[in-house]
């Protein structure tokens, strides 16, 4: 999914623009095929849409499953990767560089860093405090966090220069996290924003559910359901390009709709493809009948009134 700032929501929303199924391992053993890792998945995934987009700049942000060496050392020429570290990782300083005329084989890493729990208890870490404004939830959050260059080095596979950065939160309601990112250049604070908006993937999948019928699907063959989901995701994000359309045509087409019992200031999901139901169905061109004695006159304003319910209701 691509993050893209949605201006009639202030929010970002993940639109889904690439589906690709990860069979588990029971599966492929239960059809003798061959077991393909969720890495390789998303390794070939990423490469893809670098070649789609060769020019720009493309930064993937992932969870704890793709924090993964081989994975780094395929993508960081390609791309910046923004993931998860474990927090016991083995974090170990650059290599120190090569005196002249010095043997053997160059150096990987150089001496061992501290953990993670180590920098956590040290009163003398240098904790640097953050208000993030686009928390979990759309709220705002203060951290603290510290950061530093290592190298990630696990023995038999390649090593990583990693910027990490370390998270803790000061009233102690979550537990510290780290992550990791193979732009060395990347302002710490700017890979945590990156990196909490990805709950607009969750939001994106509930809203799929709720008002595509994702996951919902009664089809006995397993090719009708591998064409269903990604036909309903691409869905998605087409509702959403045909209700910006009518936003930007018209101020205020999209709109909010509240109850007394929920107040809601901006649009969502379900109010961009209301707006566009509403555009199908009552049109600014629609002809009317002629008057007869058969054909009984509805209002204007109770047929606005009907079509906007039924917007919503489906």
């Amino acid at each position: 999914m691509v993050m893209v700032p949605i201006p009639w929501a202030s929010r970002r929303w993940a639109l889904p623009y690439l589906t690709v199924l990860a069979p588990s391992k029971r599966w492929s053993d239960q059809h003798a095929r061959r077991h393909k890792k969720l890495t390789d998945w998303a390794r070939q995934a990423i490469l893809q849409t670098k070649r789609w987009l060769p020019d720009r700049r493309v930064i993937v942000v992932a969870d704890a499953s793709f924090a993964a060496l081989d994975l780094i050392a395929a993508l960081r020429r390609h791309v910046c990767l923004i993931t998860r570290l474990r927090i016991d990782a083995s974090l170990f300083a650059p290599a120190p560089p090569r005196r002249p005329g010095q043997m053997g084989r160059p150096r990987m890493k150089g001496q061992r860093l501290p953990k993670f729990a180590t920098v956590l208890a040290d009163p003398k870490t240098p904790w640097s405090p953050i208000n993030l404004t686009e928390w979990y939830g759309g709220q705002q959050r203060k951290l603290e966090i510290v950061a530093g260059v290592a190298v990630w080095y696990t023995s038999g596979l390649p090593p990583a220069d990693i910027l990490w950065v370390l998270v803790r939160d000061p009233l102690g309601e979550r537990e510290p996290q780290a992550f990791l990112s193979t732009d060395m250049t990347v302002a710490p604070e700017q890979i945590l924003r990156w990196f909490v908006s990805r709950w607009r993937i969750e939001t994106t999948f509930q809203e799929a559910r709720t008002h595509l019928g994702m996951e919902t699907q009664r089809q006995w063959s397993d090719l009708a359901i591998l064409r269903t989901t990604p036909a309903l995701l691409g869905l998605f994000s087409l509702v959403t390009i045909w209700a910006d359309q009518l936003a930007r045509a018209k101020q205020g087409l999209v709109r909010p709709r509240t109850a007394a019992w929920y107040g809601k200031r901006e649009p969502t999901f379900s109010d961009g493809i209301a707006a566009v139901r509403r555009a199908l169905w009552y049109p600014s061109t629609l002809c009317v009948s002629r008057q007869a004695t058969d054909i009984i006159q509805i209002p204007a304003g109770l047929l606005q009134r009907l079509t906007e319910t039924l917007c919503h209701a489906i």
